[in-house]
Order: C-alpha cells, then structure tokens, then sequence
C-alpha cells in the first residue's frame, strides 16, 4: 500500500484521541523505565504520555516513513524506531508498551503479544486499543463495494480480522500478570465539506487498500461514490449534515507480575 497520510489521519483528530486517554487512565503508577509508543503513527498520543507519565522518557516504533517524521517533529519522543510492530526486537525493559489503533493491522496476536511481553519490566504495564468495528457497516460496506467492482481482487467480503474476541485476550495475557478486558462503544458526530462524513473518517484508515486498488485501475471515484451511496443508508446525514457514527473499541490493560 501507499504511505500512510498524517494530514488524512489528523482529521478528526479528537475522536482518534478519545480512545487513547480512556486507556491511559486505566495504567496505574509505573515502574522506572522508559515508555515505548508502539506503532505511534504521527505521535498524537506524544503529548497525553508525557503529560500523564512524567519523568519517563518516551520512545516510539512506527514503520511508516511519513508518520514517523510527523511524531518527531512533535518534539515529544526521544527516538522514533523504524520497525515491524510484530517483530521488531525492542531494546531494554519498558515501563509501558503502550499501542493505541495499531495492533488491529497485524496479525496472530497469540503470537505477537507473548513477544512483546519479553520486552516489559516487571511490575511494568502493557495498553492497548484496537477498532472492534470488523462487521459494522462503515467496514462491511468497503468489502462489499469492493468485491463488486472487482470480484476478482476482492472475493471474500468477510475478510478475516486480526482482532480476536476479547476473552482471547484474557488467555494470552493471563500468563503474564493481571488483565483487564473491557469494550467502548463511541457515538461519533462528524461532518464533512463533502462526499459522506463516515468515508472521510475511513478513508484515512481501513479504506486504504481499496482506495489503492481503485485509484491504480483509474476507478477511484467509481469507487467512492458507491461506497457514499451506501454509507448514505446506513448512517443517514441530519438537517445538520451530520452523521452519527457508532464506533466500537477493545480496551486491554496488563500489569507483569
């Protein structure tokens, strides 16, 4: 896929936000160590961890090459590793791995989480935050317009998810340290100059391959204006031109023993 976008990410900004300090008010007091941002993207969390974690030097792993430039030019990370999120062998004990809407773009977490924990302190404190939006319609409408435009590169409007029921969690984590597993659903107001509201919040995220994949083919509106149609039904704009969004979050703390 092409790179990711910070200026596309930073829209909505401040509902891409709300999770991430519902999460770090769920981390209690940390050990000595570092904090590690893991998949930081632009660094929009730089400023909530230093605030909420002072005294703790913050680090960030981020593959994309645009985000990683955008979160050091926050001033807030003391070092922004390029790596995968799944097998990047972290340097050092952390205090807090912290991951907010990353981990949902890689798979196997029974694997990859167990990794990760080799790279925690003890007493230290694992977060994360994933989108648990795989079968609401914002996402299901994507495949669905995808497939039939090109059945051929997009046959399965399933389409598997990388996050995993959250009492999945609580068995891979368990061994570890105490876990908390908990559920947010956000009702989102957005609003957009133009097109549907909903698609200019996915666009940015989960629309990226198909918008790729059409926009290679010379099919992009093609594609878009479909997936407004849609949208246009399932989440109905107001008089106010808005369009309420329901939005679903899974929410996993751990504190090592």
């Amino acid at each position: 896929m092409s790179d990711w976008s910070p200026t596309k990410y930073a829209q909505y900004a401040d509902l891409r936000l709300r999770p991430a300090g519902e999460l770090m008010g769920a981390v209690g007091s940390l050990p000595e160590g570092a904090i590690m941002d893991l998949g930081c993207g632009s660094g929009g969390v730089g400023h909530l961890l230093t605030e909420r974690f002072p005294g703790h030097t913050l680090y960030g792993l981020e593959k994309s090459e645009a985000m990683r430039e955008a979160a050091l030019e926050t001033g807030y990370y003391a070092d922004i590793l390029s790596g995968d999120l799944a097998s990047h062998e972290l340097a050092g004990d952390f205090a807090l791995i912290f991951t907010n809407a990353a981990l949902n773009w890689v798979p196997d977490h029974r694997s990859v989480l167990p990794h990760l924990m080799q790279f925690l302190a003890p007493g230290g404190w694992f977060a994360m935050q994933v989108p648990s939006q795989h079968d609401a319609p914002s996402h299901v409408l994507a495949r669905e317009v995808a497939s039939r435009l090109d059945p051929e590169a997009f046959p399965d409007t399933d389409a598997n998810s990388n996050v995993l029921p959250p009492r999945s969690y609580v068995s891979i984590l368990e061994p570890f340290g105490e876990v908390r597993v908990w559920m947010t659903e956000y009702m989102q107001e957005i609003k957009a100059p133009f097109g549907h509201p909903v698609r200019h919040f996915t666009q940015a995220t989960y629309l990226r391959p198909y918008l790729d994949h059409f926009g290679g083919q010379g099919r992009l509106d093609a594609y878009l204006d479909a997936y407004d149609t849609e949208l246009n039904a399932a989440y109905p704009i107001d008089r106010q031109g808005r369009a309420w969004f329901p939005f679903k979050r899974l929410f996993v703390v751990m504190q090592k023993g």
